[in-house]
């Protein structure tokens, strides 16, 4: 079941990190700009995830801990709060089989993959707090992986890049 995994990861996260790398490298800028469609009306997309949202049992109690363990900033309350602002980077849309053991707990139906600096400083920090964490001993053509889950049960995905892991 694990190789099903690793190798599900692997192609999903390999097209993104092909898709992203080739499109970062110097000069290649043009190569990514789409021709025209025969249709000169351009089609509107969404430019970026401006939130996630999931239902929970105790909501603050599950906010509290992504911000105090993950450094996700929870929703403003007010106009002074802060609010998360994430790196800019790769991002996954991905659907899976109802059936895909990906996740893990079939009745989980969303798994958040975050983008980590250093995976091995973020396990040791969570691991310090008391969350167990299933760091993946391979590194892949994209990157490192860990799994952990939220008080909740709901599975999230710990991801170093390959610029990331070469950088170290």
């Amino acid at each position: 079941m694990e190789d099903v995994l690793k190798r599900q990861r692997r192609e999903v996260l390999g097209i993104l990190t092909a898709a992203a790398g080739s499109a970062l490298l110097p000069g290649s800028f043009a190569a990514t700009v789409r021709t025209p469609a025969a249709n000169p009306v351009a089609k509107e997309t969404v430019t970026g995830i401006g939130g996630v949202f999931i239902r929970a049992r105790d909501p603050k109690t599950l906010e509290q801990w992504y911000q105090d363990h993950l450094g996700v900033s929870v929703t403003p309350r007010s106009i002074n709060d802060p609010v998360w602002h994430q790196q800019a980077g790769p991002t996954v849309f991905s659907a899976f089989s109802e059936h895909s053991t990906y996740f893990g707990d079939l009745t989980k139906q969303w798994m958040i993959n975050f983008r980590v600096g250093d995976l091995d400083k973020m396990t040791a920090q969570l691991e310090a707090a008391g969350i167990a964490v299933k760091v993946d001993p391979m590194t892949y053509p994209n990157g490192r992986f860990a799994r952990i889950h939220d008080p909740e049960g709901n599975p999230i995905e710990l991801w170093q890049p390959m610029n990331a892991v070469t950088a170290k």
